[in-house]
């Protein structure tokens, strides 16, 4: 005779499940929600034996787990022949398609024309209630945020919770999207509130719009107010500064996410997931290529051989030594910027360390520019700045934008780019992929960009150096993309 397994799902709040089930259950549960984190084996905390390199998204001992994660935990029952007594109370929100065009429509948004996966996206979000959605860079995520907001708005009227939270992860992306919100006809001045370094945190204000990092230690009482939020480059979630914001908002029910790529572990998509909902992918980057909404892509890696000595020298080297040794090189600084002087229309040239590498290619720059604009970014630069280098910029044809991965691979739109340069080797799919994004969007006099992918060949006797191996990486990401790319090889001379 077969015993029937149960499993009781609860939802105490709007960030946690709590399971109920014998011991058996909760067991293997925690073990299908058990996940070793990629190169833990070189972390710190593993190192000195003070973790054992997995996340663990369920809690054996008090029957925890993001209530994101739901339909997982139902397919898992339903694999297990585990019988579900359901009282979360998640279900979909039935749309009456009529309704949803009325109410586009009556937005009057001016010369903007809301696509159809935007639309899709925005039903979807209604429908779901909390979700994660995958949009690439430049396919108008700020329209879809738009949507939801308005719509929300009306949704959250009279409720407990009526304000809505926008967490981005910069000063800038704060100030495009309160600008975005004005040209989309909304009155961002009267209604919605910024929240940055110097700025105030109390507001009476329904919509808040602000980085996370001036948010994450104020006390659990603060996000009690929130019925929704909306994390914008939601791949950033994973960090624990941003898990502590998504657990104090216990009370808030809508919770929608928006990330242009993930970096392909099941680890980092199951956490994101668990904090908002499930994947829902909007539109790809090809698709939208293929559309004419998007510049085409052409993508040229340039892989430069360095002399035999340099690659005796650096066999036995930490990858930390080779890159020292490479952001250093004269001989390979000279070639990045006669590169970048070549290059017709505006370039952004890309770059991982400061001091040790930014600040070198500007000098080398400046000095042999004749006719270009030269800028130079980094962390140090205020966001007021950088928004009047973007400006500048879109109304010029020979600007060069010299500027850190962290300042502008993520969130600066620049409609008016045509050139970018990877000068610092790197294989994160989520920085190359964001990077790629800022020369993506169409062009008011061509319909194409070019990404210019430095690499550095040290082979010594068949033994790959490390940057040479995040090269491989990074072509694995634009086969998975469908980017055309042709590679050359160069003598560094």
């Amino acid at each position: 005779m077969t015993t029937t397994r149960y499993l009781i799902i609860d939802k105490p709040d709007e960030v946690y499940l709590k399971i109920e089930a014998e011991a058996d259950i909760r067991r293997e549960l925690g073990q299908y929600f058990t996940f070793e984190v990629p190169g833990f084996k070189f972390m710190p905390q593993y190192r000195a034996r003070q973790w054992d390199g997995k996340i663990r998204l369920f809690s054996y001992a008090n029957g925890k787990i993001y209530a994101g994660l739901y339909p997982y935990i139902v397919k898992w029952c339903e694999e297990n022949n585990v019988q579900v007594v359901d009282g979360s109370k998640i279900k979909d929100v039935p749309v009456d398609e009529k309704h949803i065009d009325s109410f586009i429509k009556a937005l009057k948004i001016p010369n903007i024309e809301v696509r159809d996966y935007q639309r899709e996206a925005f039903v979807h979000s209604i429908v779901k209630n909390r979700c994660l959605l995958l949009s690439p860079t430049a396919s108008g995520k700020s329209l879809i945020i738009y949507l939801m907001l308005i719509f929300n708005l009306l949704r959250l009227k009279d409720k407990k919770q009526d304000k809505i939270l926008i967490i981005v992860p910069t000063t800038s992306l704060v100030e495009q999207l309160f600008k975005d919100f004005k040209d989309y006809g909304y009155n961002s001045e009267r209604n919605v509130h910024k929240i940055y370094q110097g700025h105030e945190k109390e507001t009476n204000k329904r919509v808040v719009i602000t980085t996370w990092q001036s948010v994450y230690n104020l006390p659990k009482k603060w996000f009690s107010d929130y019925g929704m939020v909306i994390g914008d480059e939601a791949h950033l979630f994973k960090a624990m500064s941003l898990t502590k914001i998504m657990t104090k908002l216990d009370k808030c029910k809508y919770r929608i996410g928006l990330t242009g790529t993930l970096d392909g572990t099941k680890t980092h998509k199951l956490v994101l997931e668990g904090l908002f909902g499930t994947v829902n992918k909007v539109v790809s980057t090809s698709e939208l290529q293929e559309s004419g909404k998007l510049a085409a892509l052409k993508i040229i890696c340039l892989i430069l051989k360095h002399d035999k000595n340099a690659s005796h020298m650096l066999k036995d080297k930490t990858y930390q030594e080779e890159m020292d040794y490479l952001v250093s090189n004269e001989k390979r600084n000279k070639y990045i910027r006669n590169l970048t002087l070549s290059l017709q229309g505006n370039t952004l040239c890309l770059f991982q360390y400061v001091e040790k590498h930014g600040k070198i290619l500007k000098e080398l720059i400046e000095k042999k520019a004749d006719k270009h604009n030269i800028f130079y970014v980094h962390g140090g630069v205020e966001a007021d700045e950088r928004e009047k280098i973007r400006e500048i910029t879109e109304k010029s044809d020979n600007a060069i934008i010299i500027a850190s991965y962290g300042t502008f691979s993520t969130g600066i739109n620049i409609r008016n780019l045509h050139n970018i340069v990877f000068s610092s080797p790197s294989k994160s799919r989520i920085r190359n992929l964001q990077s790629i994004g800022r020369g993506l969007r169409l062009k008011d006099n061509n319909s194409a960009a070019t990404l210019y992918d430095i690499a550095d060949d040290l082979t010594h006797n068949e033994k790959e150096n490390y940057t040479l191996a995040h090269f491989r990486e990074r072509i694995n990401i634009y086969n998975d993309e469908d980017f055309e790319y042709e590679i050359h090889n160069v003598e560094l001379k």
